[in-house]
């Protein structure tokens, strides 16, 4: 009974640690961060386990990460309140093409990394963007307006107009 606490513990600590380092999506991780995580799952197996390397241990482990896990999902799903607790919510962090530094700086990322993300996007100038919003996953949605002179014209489908031919 002793390594379910202990992982229930240590996994309660674990989302704290992830939610704490921001919402990097995998793909986007720096090195420093990834080697941290590389690194807790073997610390994490030592201070579950207290290295008891028995199948029933490490099944308990598992069992205790996995339920844990289910019923955060059970719960987001019965109590859509408590979402921006687990996940967090999307935050806007650039409005009318001028970055929110207050707003990068509380989820640590810096203003070229929303530069690379939206050239990433093709986009080219931030005037362009009328909001960019960093989502719960880590990803970034950039709503584009279009600028005088950028594009042919439009009607009001969003097909272009045919040109008046005289």
């Amino acid at each position: 009974m002793e390594i379910v606490f202990r992982a229930a513990v240590i996994y309660l600590f674990l989302w704290l640690v992830t939610r704490a380092l921001g919402r990097a999506t995998l793909g986007e991780l720096s090195t420093f961060q990834l080697v941290l995580y590389v690194a807790m799952g073997d610390l994490v197996q030592q201070g579950v386990t207290q290295q008891d390397y028995s199948i029933t241990g490490a099944v308990l482990a598992i069992s205790t990460f996995a339920v844990l896990t289910a019923g955060v999902s059970l719960v987001q799903s019965h109590w859509p309140r408590t979402r921006p607790f687990t996940h967090g919510t999307a935050i806007a962090i650039l409005r009318d093409g001028q970055p929110d530094l207050k707003a990068l700086s509380g989820e640590q990322m810096s203003v070229s990394d929303l530069f690379a993300s939206a050239r990433e996007q093709g986009i080219r100038r931030l005037a362009q963007i009328e909001l960019a919003v960093l989502e719960a996953d880590g990803r970034i949605s950039f709503f584009t307006r279009e600028l005088d002179g950028d594009s042919d014209q439009h009607d009001e489908s969003g097909a272009p107009e045919k040109p008046n031919v005289g």
